[in-house]
C-alpha cells in the first residue's frame, strides 16, 4: 500500500468510527499531539482534549454520521469533500465541510476542517423544522 493510499484508508478509518460511536478507535488514530481546527473557531490541541469533544458524539442521545462526497490524497495530505451530521435527539444538523488532514508516522497530526456558517444555521434550521413537524 503506498503512503497515499495509507494516508486516505486512516482518514476514512476515523470516520468510520466516529459514525459507529467508537471513540476508543478514533482516538488511536489521533497524534497524542492532534491539533484538531474547525477555521474560525479556536484550536483544540492533543487527544485528550479533542476526546473530550469526541466523546460527546457517542453519547445516547447524540450521535454523528457524514457522507463523503469525494477524498484525495498526495503523499501524506489528505482532503475531503463532504457532509456532515450532528446528531441530537431528532434533531440532524446536516452541513457542507471540507477538510484538510495531515498524516505523521500512520495518525492523523492535523485535522483542519472548513465548513459556512451560514450553510451551518440553514441545517440547524432545516433541522429543527423536520424535528417539529415530523418531516
Amino acid at each position: 500500500m503506498t503512503d497515499t493510499q495509507q494516508a486516505t484508508k486512516i482518514v476514512e478509518d476515523l470516520f468510520d468510527a466516529l459514525r459507529l460511536r467508537d471513540t476508543d478507535r478514533a482516538l488511536a488514530l489521533l497524534d497524542n499531539r492532534v491539533v484538531w481546527h474547525n477555521v474560525g473557531l479556536p484550536k483544540v490541541r492533543g487527544t485528550s482534549n479533542v476526546g473530550r469533544f469526541l466523546s460527546l458524539l457517542a453519547e445516547p442521545t447524540f450521535g454523528f454520521d457524514v457522507v463523503m462526497h469525494n477524498i484525495a490524497a498526495d503523499g501524506d495530505i489528505v482532503l475531503t469533500e463532504r457532509t456532515d451530521a450532528l446528531i441530537w435527539r431528532r434533531i440532524r444538523i446536516e452541513f457542507w465541510v471540507c477538510g484538510t488532514f495531515e498524516v505523521r508516522d500512520g495518525k492523523v497530526a492535523v485535522w483542519r476542517d472548513y465548513f459556512d456558517t451560514t450553510d451551518f444555521l440553514k441545517g440547524v434550521a432545516r433541522a429543527v423544522f423536520r424535528a417539529l413537524t415530523g418531516r
